[in-house]
């Protein structure tokens, strides 16, 4: 028998006033600054998605209602016989975590009087389960107010356990997509299977009004990855997701009957395969530092997130450069990604209001399929007609000018110029050779002996590296 009481629950709560500090310690007043140590010299040739910028209020105030079974209550749930599978208890406690942490309240404590008064910290609740006591603690952690400066690779974040007997270990991520610790008490590991985190107003951030700021936060419960919840039923109904999904945005195009702009005379819905826009989905979402230690174990992170969470998976998801969403668009005052799509390509109907549209997975991925046909293009004649003979193994270069532009595909295309790669000859990766392998990011070129990789030398290495993840997510989507 599990048993979620609400005692245990009240209890915490009153005991968070006492307040342990972990993982080194911030002082109450201004910003912290963390100096990371030096990084390898392959961590600091890519960029991270932990670095994360904040969800817009209004996406957090559009949170889609939960789906917890049961409904009623969980202060009581049997585990019948015959034992379930792993991923279906996974759907039971994850329910159960969202439902526990409905009426988990956040404390938020200023510090300082008058003009000095500030926002000490972004309170956050997290409902662990111990499997040895089959019961629920919900663990309150306090980390920096935004902005944190802080680096993927170096010292963890400052922060402070409220909740007494819990220790924490800063895992990643900064923000309401990726932040995430992991858990123990008295040296059993706690599985995270919730968390409650404050989305706040960013004018309000930037002007300092922490009474306002505190006042107006949107909380949402929303649980990031974790390995608690992987398993490889996820990652294939992640992929099947995908694809699905991906499949429906096509032919919402062709039912709309928009037009190519790259192929005049054909259908905007035959451009870009189902595969190649699922592949997105995942590139987008895999942080190149976890790509380069983990390779493809990264994109299965990626996909069970997809399997376990589906519609919901990465909406929450906000770059440096304030990307929003599943497919990462911009918005820029109406001068980003999103906004020239809606504009170029108006019978695909997309969503004109960005926050809406860019966290909705079907209506993103139409975008991104606009997105890529208005790239294709501006492109040479001989890129578009190699593409449109080879889609899937030439859909390196739409997807080079989705990450970074069209700049980045003249410098791809005459990058292989100079590695005496011709169009005709990309192919899809193979063995790296016996006892001497090539360094990637590579492009692998067909050979009178056979498919060998070239390495890519550094134009925009963010871009080499967005390439190598194509190539490689796509051989599991082919």
């Amino acid at each position: 028998m599990r048993r979620v009481t609400h005692l245990l629950v009240a209890l915490v709560a009153a005991l968070c006033a006492a307040c342990g500090t972990t993982g080194g310690a911030y002082e109450d007043e201004g910003e912290p600054v963390i100096v990371s140590d030096e990084p390898t010299p392959q961590e600091e040739a890519v960029p991270s998605l932990e670095q994360e910028g904040e969800v817009p209020l209004v996406v957090a105030q559009t949170e889609h209602p939960l789906d917890i079974s049961p409904a009623d209550d969980v202060s009581e749930v049997i585990v019948a016989a015959p034992r379930r599978d792993r991923h279906e208890v996974i759907h039971d406690l994850v329910s159960e975590a969202m439902s526990l942490l409905q009426d988990v309240k956040l404390e938020y404590v200023f510090t300082g009087k008058g003009k000095r008064e500030t926002l000490r910290g972004r309170p956050v609740a997290f409902a662990l389960w111990s499997d040895a006591k089959q019961e629920w603690t919900v663990a309150h952690i306090e980390i920096p107010k935004p902005p944190i400066k802080w680096k993927p690779g170096g010292k963890p974040i400052p922060f402070k356990i409220l909740t007494p007997g819990i220790k924490a270990r800063h895992v990643n991520g900064t923000g309401a997509e990726r932040l995430m610790f992991a858990f123990s008490r008295e040296g059993e590991p706690l599985k995270v299977y919730g968390r409650k985190f404050p989305v706040f107003d960013a004018k309000l951030l930037k002007k300092k009004q922490w009474r306002a700021v505190a006042a107006t936060a949107k909380p949402i419960i929303y649980l990031p990855f974790t390995e608690d919840t992987f398993d490889p039923l996820f990652v294939s109904g992640g992929k099947e997701f995908l694809l699905s999904t991906a499949g429906q945005a096509i032919e919402d195009l062709r039912r709309a009957q928009a037009p190519a702009r790259a192929f005049p005379g054909a259908l905007l819905a035959d451009v870009v395969p189902a595969e190649v826009i699922a592949t997105l989905a995942v590139i987008e979402q895999t942080d190149d530092l976890a790509y380069v230690k983990k390779k493809g174990d990264a994109f299965n992170d990626v996909l069970s997130q997809y399997g376990l969470k589906r519609e919901e998976a990465y909406r929450y998801s906000v770059s440096r450069a304030a990307a929003l969403g599943p497919m990462q668009f911009t918005n820029r005052r109406g001068n980003g990604t999103y906004s020239l799509v809606v504009r170029k390509c108006p019978s695909a109907k997309i969503d004109p209001n960005f926050e809406r549209g860019a966290t909705d997975l079907l209506n993103s991925m139409k975008a991104a399929i606009c997105l890529f046909d208005i790239e294709l293009a501006q492109m040479k004649p001989e890129i578009r007609g190699a593409y449109r003979d080879n889609p899937q193994v030439l859909g390196i270069f739409p997807v080079a000018a989705y990450n970074g532009g069209p700049r980045n595909v003249t410098k791809l295309y005459n990058t292989m110029k100079r590695m005496g790669v011709k169009l005709e000859d990309v192919r899809v990766p193979g063995e790296q050779p016996d006892g001497k392998p090539v360094t990637c990011p590579c492009l692998w070129k067909a050979s009178d002996a056979g498919v060998r990789p070239v390495t890519i030398p550094r134009y925009n290495n963010e871009n080499r590296w967005y390439i190598e993840k194509y190539q490689t997510i796509l051989k599991e989507f082919g």
